[in-house]
C-alpha cells in the first residue's frame, strides 16, 4: 500500500532507476574492461589493471538498483532508500568534475554520467519533496 497522494510516476521512476541500475552493473560485472572503457575512464596508455575494482563498482550500482525496486512500492515511505540514492548520483558526478581538473578523468566520462546520474536528480528531489511534506503534516 503507498502513501495517500503518492503519484504513479513516482512509482515507475523507481522502478525505472531499478532496472537501469541493474542492467548497468550487471554489464560491469560482466564485461568490466568494455564498461570501463565505454565509461570514458580508459586512457589509451593507461589499461585497465584491476578490472575486479571496476566489477565492485559495478555490484555496488547493482544493489542500488535492488534498493530502488524496493522503494518502488512506497517511494514516499521509503524515502531514505531515495536520499541516498540521491547522494550517490550527487557526489558521483562532483567526484567526475574533479577527476576532470586534476586530468585523471576523460571529458568522455561525461556520457555515462548523465544516464548513471544527472537524469535522477530531479526526480528524486521531487519523491523527497513529497516524503518531507508528508512527514512534516505527520510529525509537525
Amino acid at each position: 500500500m503507498t502513501t495517500p497522494n503518492t503519484p504513479r510516476w513516482m512509482t515507475v521512476v523507481m522502478v525505472l532507476a531499478g532496472v537501469y541500475n541493474l542492467a548497468w552493473g550487471t554489464w560491469t560485472v560482466l564485461f568490466p574492461t568494455m564498461s570501463f572503457a565505454f565509461s570514458g575512464m580508459e586512457f589509451p596508455d593507461k589499461p585497465m589493471h584491476y578490472p575486479q575494482l571496476w566489477q565492485g563498482i559495478g555490484m555496488i550500482v547493482g544493489v542500488y538498483g535492488i534498493a530502488y525496486l524496493l522503494a518502488a512500492r512506497d517511494p514516499v515511505k521509503h524515502w531514505e532508500i531515495v536520499f541516498v540514492g540521491f547522494l550517490g548520483k550527487f557526489f558521483g558526478p562532483i567526484g567526475l568534475v574533479m577527476g576532470l581538473f586534476t586530468g585523471e578523468t576523460q571529458v568522455a566520462a561525461l556520457a555515462t554520467t548523465v544516464p548513471n546520474d544527472l537524469i535522477w536528480w530531479v526526480p528524486f528531489l521531487l519523491i523527497l519533496h513529497r516524503a518531507y511534506q508528508a512527514n512534516r503534516s505527520v510529525n509537525p
